[in-house]
């Protein structure tokens, strides 16, 4: 089915508002950014034929399971906890959203866009085209009440651990730790295709996503690929170095060469591309792993990033979930050395991560996937009310513990403008 440039807004809002017909439904969407180099532009999975929802345990090898016995399509998430399955580690914090560890669904139906074609598999094909060419696309309108913004460690708190994490990195425990704080509102009614709506509108990112998994809901305007296998090819895209843009032209190219040019973010940036290598060995065949892009400078509409490209070849006769696991959680959301920024995340963070800095994505019928990183992410469970979104940032010997508390509230902006708040 070919359409018009014209019609891909209006086609995006029907399938958008189709969500409510289905208890799982997942969006992916690329936003033409030509750097995510996305077999896609946008992709659908409506209904669920079947479903897996676990806690980290044995999460990775049940997964594995019924993947085997039911190969297709899968589209959902790896939540950030399911670290406990891959190393010796333990998660006791609040947890307020109660999101399963790991849930994925193999689809009715699957939709595919690229380059204006769109490709229909599965059930209801001639039924879901009639949809599409809806001459009343849905418009949506988010509102809400204002409700105050709680978070879970005041400002004065969030810098007082990062002096003590800089002190930990003093002592050699640590090189880099990536710290963060949630943010969180209770007994909230959203809308929540609404809300997604209008956040890609404001920050429309290359791995922007909407899942909606019964009453857990994800609403992602993420700038950040965690993991690609394209055949062979493993392909992660971890980002590190943050600086706000400017309306001035002439301002917003010297802020972005003054990222490009810090020492402290190509500090940070460098030490976890080496993590990443390091992470890509364990499942690539030896002297695969290439560093594609060093410290490459994007630009999105509110930020500029600093993003490094790592390629490699995997080994073979490795099943998805040993390269996964080879790899998680990624480098980007914990630190290095790896395990131990882990155990320091969960002493001096003061809520569960669950969804957050974990990984959205999908995998394909020949076995290849593509997740993202979840971050610039509000996650909703709409049985209990309550609405959860983080932030944080890269900590290091040369960290100035204001600053660092200043990005967490940069990088949630679109976000807090979405709920009604400055």
């Amino acid at each position: 089915m070919l359409v018009k440039p014209t019609e891909i807004i209006s086609i995006k809002s029907n399938l958008l508002s189709m969500s409510r017909d289905f208890d799982y439904f997942a969006f992916l969407d690329n936003n033409h950014y030509p750097s995510a180099f996305s077999e896609f532009d946008f992709a659908v999975a409506m209904g669920a034929e079947q479903k897996i929802s676990c806690k980290s345990g044995h999460a990775f090898n049940d997964f594995q399971k019924i993947y085997q016995k039911h190969p297709g399509w899968w589209f959902g998430y790896f939540g950030y906890d399911l670290k406990n399955e891959i190393e010796n580690l333990s998660s006791h914090l609040p947890d307020r959203l109660e999101f399963p560890d790991l849930l994925f669904f193999k689809p009715n139906t699957v939709l595919l866009c690229k380059n204006n074609k769109i490709s229909i598999y599965g059930t209801s094909a001639e039924k879901i085209i009639l949809k599409l060419r809806s001459t009343n696309p849905k418009i949506f309108e988010f509102s809400l009440r204002k409700q105050k913004i709680e978070q879970n460690m005041t400002r004065e708190e969030y810098i007082e651990s990062v002096k003590k994490l800089k002190s930990h990195i003093q002592h050699g425990d640590i090189y880099e730790i990536n710290y963060c704080l949630e943010n969180f509102m209770e007994r909230v009614t959203i809308n929540p295709q609404n809300l997604y709506y209008r956040l890609n509108e404001v920050s429309p990112m290359p791995f922007s996503c909407f899942f909606k998994m019964k009453n857990h809901y994800i609403i992602s305007a993420s700038p950040e690929r965690f993991l690609k296998k394209s055949g062979t090819t493993l392909t992660s895209q971890p980002i590190k170095g943050t600086i706000s843009r400017s309306d001035s032209y002439v301002k917003d190219k010297q802020l972005a060469e003054t990222l490009h040019r810090s020492e402290k973010d190509r500090a940070e940036n460098l030490m976890i591309v080496d993590l990443v290598r390091n992470d890509l060995a364990r499942c690539s065949v030896a002297g695969s792993v290439k560093v594609k892009e060093l410290f490459g400078i994007y630009s999105y509409p509110n930020v500029h990033q600093m993003i490094s490209t790592i390629t490699s070849k995997q080994l073979r006769g490795l099943d998805f979930t040993n390269i996964i696991k080879s790899t998680f959680p990624m480098g980007s959301m914990t630190g290095a050395p790896k395990v131990e920024a882990m155990k320091l995340i969960e002493h001096y963070e003061k809520s569960k991560r669950g969804v957050y800095s974990g990984s959205a994505g999908y995998i394909s019928p020949n076995g290849d996937f593509d997740f993202n990183v979840l971050i610039r992410s509000v996650f909703y469970n709409s049985a209990n009310k309550n609405l959860s979104f983080f932030s944080g940032g890269a900590i290091t010997a040369k960290s100035e513990p204001f600053k660092e508390y200043e990005e967490c509230m940069i990088k949630t902006k679109a976000i807090r403008e979405m709920l009604g708040m400055s």
